[in-house]
């Protein structure tokens, strides 16, 4: 099993893949296994088979080995792309 190291203040990416019943499991439920391992500001998209999890890492650094259902991780080097709209853009008359 490969091991990852995540460090304080960092934020991260990861890809999810699930299989049989566990693909049924909603994204509140997986983005609670993330927070009671220690991520914050948990957000998880995605549904069936395929997820796709972001979080914060405010712990100290720490390595661990990757559960095989986790297939991709990686640091985020800016904050996220807020999934509303927080402002729009004005049309020029002419």
């Amino acid at each position: 099993m490969a091991k990852f190291t995540v460090r304080k203040g960092g934020r991260y990416r990861a890809t999810i893949k699930l299989t049989g019943l566990k693909r049924l499991a909603g994204n509140d439920t997986i983005a609670g296994i993330f927070r009671k391992v220690g991520f914050t500001q948990v957000k998880v998209e995605g549904d069936g088979g395929t997820r796709v999890a972001e979080g914060l890492w405010a712990l100290e650094d720490a390595s661990a080995d990757i559960p095989p259902e986790v297939t991709k991780v990686t640091e985020l080097d800016e904050a996220p792309i807020p999934t509303t709209r927080l402002a729009s853009a004005k049309r020029k008359r002419g």
